[in-house]
């Protein structure tokens, strides 16, 4: 593949390798760009995959729309060299799994001879396109193409029509702490409030606070601007409530409920062993997905 073919081939995206028609669900009955139906056991997630959540009421309406009207666009994929009969699937994870869950046994799927960097390609690129990633499996797209393919800002941006500041911006989130990166990969803050946080002296406690008190991005700046500081943060951040101890144990359990739950939480242990457990949801699809998990039959 030419340079010139490569970068055509990726501002295009995904219609460049299934061809028009099959990447608007009306693939052709023959030729090397049709879909075929093909068992869904026989298909694996591919390595080049950027997507790491999978939000659940998108994927409900994907599983019932798929119930009803079938899969009307084809998933990619290439031969698994290593399992004969097997294939790697390079784009459309959410449909193959939503597919699963309806319970069907084949999906159409268009199969591609394709090496590791035109596979690396065309994973990153369809998912990049769409806007239901998050922000942080976002960057860490954009970081695998400049990593991996050598891309700069101004080719990813080219590639995934957006404009170098845009891709810049996106990727000094992976610039956060983990625990920040966490509130945006589960949908407690968003990528705007990561680059707030980014501004602040101590971007980490900056961002537990958006997260706790609920702020929007406005409030989030305008605090900020009001002077902020790492030592104000953290006095704000760890102050226990009146009576309350908050040792490292306490605040280690908090974190991994937090990894859990996806919001934030505050625990609240009192002297007599009793103790409140507090949990912030920043809007009511969180709080949906809460209750969805509570409810949820452990067996």
């Amino acid at each position: 593949m030419s340079p010139a073919d490569a970068k055509k081939g990726l501002g295009r995206g995904l219609s460049a390798l299934l061809g028009d028609a099959a990447a608007q669900g009306n693939a052709p009955a023959e030729g090397p760009r049709a879909a075929r139906l093909i068992p869904i056991g026989k298909i694996h997630p591919g390595k080049f995959q950027p997507r790491r959540h999978f939000a659940p009421e998108a994927m409900a309406e994907l599983v019932a729309s798929i119930k009803t009207q079938g899969v009307l666009q084809p998933i990619l994929v290439r031969r698994d060299a290593k399992h004969p009969g097997d294939y790697e699937l390079i784009a459309g994870e959410r449909r193959w799994r939503a597919a699963q869950e309806a319970l069907l046994h084949e999906i159409p799927a268009v199969v591609k001879d394709l090496s590791d960097r035109e596979a690396l390609e065309a994973a990153l690129v369809e998912n990049l396109q769409r806007a239901d990633l998050n922000a942080i499996e976002e960057a860490l797209g954009y970081k695998r193409l400049q990593d991996e393919m050598g891309f700069n800002p101004e080719r990813i941006g080219a590639a995934v029509s957006k404009t170098r500041s845009a891709i810049v911006n996106t990727l000094r989130l992976l610039s956060l702490p983990e625990a920040a990166r966490k509130l945006i990969e589960t949908g407690v803050l968003t990528g705007a409030h990561g680059r707030v946080a980014l501004s602040a002296p101590d971007p980490g406690a900056f961002a537990e606070i958006i997260a706790l008190e609920g702020l929007t991005v406005r409030q989030a700046e305008a605090r900020l601007k009001a002077g902020a500081d790492p030592a104000t943060v953290k006095t704000k951040l760890k102050r226990p409530a009146k009576g309350v101890v908050r040792d490292a144990d306490t605040r280690a359990i908090e974190k991994r409920l937090v990894e859990a739950l996806g919001m934030n939480v505050e625990l609240k242990p009192r002297k007599n062993g009793a103790g409140e457990l507090v949990l912030h949801y920043s809007n009511l699809d969180q709080f949906d997905d809460l209750l969805s998990r509570l409810e949820r039959d452990p067996a």
